[in-house]
């Protein structure tokens, strides 16, 4: 008897290891807030370099996006494009940094839909936390969002194994951006968390 504890012990152990290991996991209607919110805020950025995903990040039109459209000689100047609703709208280079691989931008006056935040305070890290991302739609399926672990990498960054493109936003479980893709890499993406942002957007005029 005495022989068949351990498998015992271990079947019994099995679901709360599951569950442990799926603890803040994001449900389908967190996945579908991510979609929605994830539709509505993300644009198309085309600058003098190259184009790819942004998203704002501010209701008076600030955009998040990866430096690769941009370079830090375009700062302060009408050098890219945002497309949102159907318009095609110039937006000024406010920040471009090659060593946190980010840029925003500034969109015209005006009032957008923009996704909701989340700043890590000091200390906190996105390690061993979920995220979720959006596929970009293809012509066989339309986009769809999808989830991992985010991993340390150097600081500041994030290594999660998303094939996202760059500028893509990356979204918490409560639906919360808390994250841009920076690069891609054979085993996914790298993130940016807002918070180093905020800090390299503290001597900058934002508009």
């Amino acid at each position: 008897m005495s022989r068949l504890l351990p498998p015992l012990l271990l079947l019994c152990l099995a679901p709360f290891a599951s569950a442990a290991a799926d603890a803040g996991r994001p449900s389908r209607a967190d996945l579908q807030r991510v979609l929605e919110r994830h539709g509505r805020s993300v644009v198309h950025v085309k600058g003098p370099r190259k184009a790819g995903p942004g998203v704002f990040v501010g209701a008076a039109g600030q955009v998040l996006t990866s430096v690769a459209p941009v370079d830090a000689s375009f700062t302060g100047l009408n050098a890219t494009t945002v497309e949102h609703d159907g318009k095609s709208l110039p937006a000024r280079v406010v920040l471009a940094s090659q060593d946190l691989q980010v840029a925003v931008l500034a969109a015209p006056d005006g009032t957008y839909p923009a996704a909701p935040v989340k700043v890590l305070r000091d200390g906190d890290s996105l390690e061993g936390h979920w995220l979720v991302g959006v596929l970009p739609a293809t012509k066989r399926q339309p986009a769809r969002p999808v989830l991992a672990r985010a991993r340390a990498a150097r600081a500041p960054f994030y290594d999660v194994p998303l094939a996202l493109p760059a500028g893509s936003p990356v979204f918490d479980a409560d639906g919360r951006l808390v994250a841009v893709v920076v690069k891609k890499h054979r085993r996914g993406c790298r993130v940016l968390p807002l918070n180093a942002v905020k800090v390299e957007l503290a001597s900058v005029d934002m508009p």
